[in-house]
């Protein structure tokens, strides 16, 4: 497996970097992920979010030498919400504390984001090879199914979407609005970054087996269908004009083949015998117009709050610049 690295800038080091770990029960892999980082990124804060756990995994966090905060509200999603709201860095690498990504290659994924100016990196998952049921083929085929779904609707060349290690400018993690509330929010993070059209990569790092004894919390119909739920609501949301345009033009077609035979009757008898299907016919072209107009609606309310997203997401400096200023600062 070979990497590209880019050359690193001048000042990089000064960054404030936060690893960000949200964890649900995982006493036997957290105290393997912190050390890790800490190994990795020596520089940065290591933060664990415990989300409620009822093992351990506050405590063993605690004393491998990570700053723990509890999450009382249940879901990934909620956790990104306050790991976003409540860690102040100029670079979050996020990263589950499963123990099942690769910690060394936090650096190479840091450079990419500051060498190339970028506001997100993905580490697309590449397997170890080691164990046959690290990356299911059920997962890894719901991954490339739903990841294909959002290159569709959304755009965007992402091979996988469902990644749970990424590093974010400060910029992209202060305007992400975190609505979802569990493991949809990698969907939700996906879209934020292809809707504002920011500067993203991907970067393949290896993924590995759990630790022995620990036990996944993914259910792969369970959370895939979730996600999907997801992706049709992100579709609604910030696509309204092309949703709406979809089932406008339904009604239409369902409309006029309802009232073509009618017109054939009308023209050969002068009579409409089946009035119910002629009010229906009616009925359905009303509700297409009123779909094109919710579309059309709706339509400038997402343009409004786009640019109101992007406005913020300029009022802060991206990561080069951050990265110009901490050279300084310390010279």
């Amino acid at each position: 497996m070979s990497y590209t690295v880019s050359p690193a800038i001048p000042g990089n080091a000064g960054l404030r970097i936060a690893a960000v770990i949200p964890c649900y029960n995982e006493a036997l892999a957290i105290a393997q992920v912190v050390e890790g980082f800490r190994a990795a990124l020596p520089e940065a804060e290591i933060h664990v979010f415990d989300n409620n756990s009822s093992d351990d995994t506050a405590a063993v966090a605690r004393a491998a030498g990570a700053i723990v905060t509890h999450v009382a509200l249940r879901g990934k999603g909620n956790v990104v919400r306050r790991m976003f709201a409540d860690v102040e860095a100029d670079v979050y690498v996020m990263v589950d504390g499963d123990a099942t990504y690769d910690a060394g290659a936090a650096r190479r994924l840091i450079d990419r984001l500051v060498n190339d100016n970028l506001d997100m990196v993905v580490g697309s998952r590449v397997d170890d090879g080691q164990d046959a049921h690290t990356y299911r083929t059920g997962h890894r085929l719901g991954n490339r199914m739903l990841t294909g779904a959002v290159a569709q609707l959304f755009g965007g060349g992402l091979s996988d979407m469902l990644s749970g290690y990424r590093v974010f400018s400060r910029r992209y993690a202060k305007s992400f609005p975190a609505l979802s509330r569990g493991f949809e929010t990698e969907t939700e993070l996906t879209v934020h970054a292809l809707e504002l059209r920011m500067p993203y990569a991907e970067e393949g790092t290896a993924y590995s087996t759990r630790p022995e004894g620990s036990v996944s919390k993914l259910s792969t119909y369970r959370d895939g269908w979730r996600i999907l739920k997801t992706i049709c609501k992100l579709f609604v949301s910030e696509r309204p004009l092309q949703f709406f345009s979809i089932i406008g033009g339904l009604l239409v077609l369902m409309s006029i083949a309802l009232v073509l035979p009618l017109v054939m009757t009308y023209m050969h008898t002068g009579l409409v015998p089946r009035l119910p299907t002629a009010v229906l016919a009616t009925g359905a072209m009303l509700a297409a117009m009123l779909s094109f107009v919710c579309g059309v609606v709706m339509q400038a309310i997402t343009l409004g709050r786009r640019e109101a997203k992007r406005l913020r997401y300029l009022a802060i400096p991206g990561v080069r610049e951050q990265a110009t200023r901490a050279s300084r600062a310390s010279r």
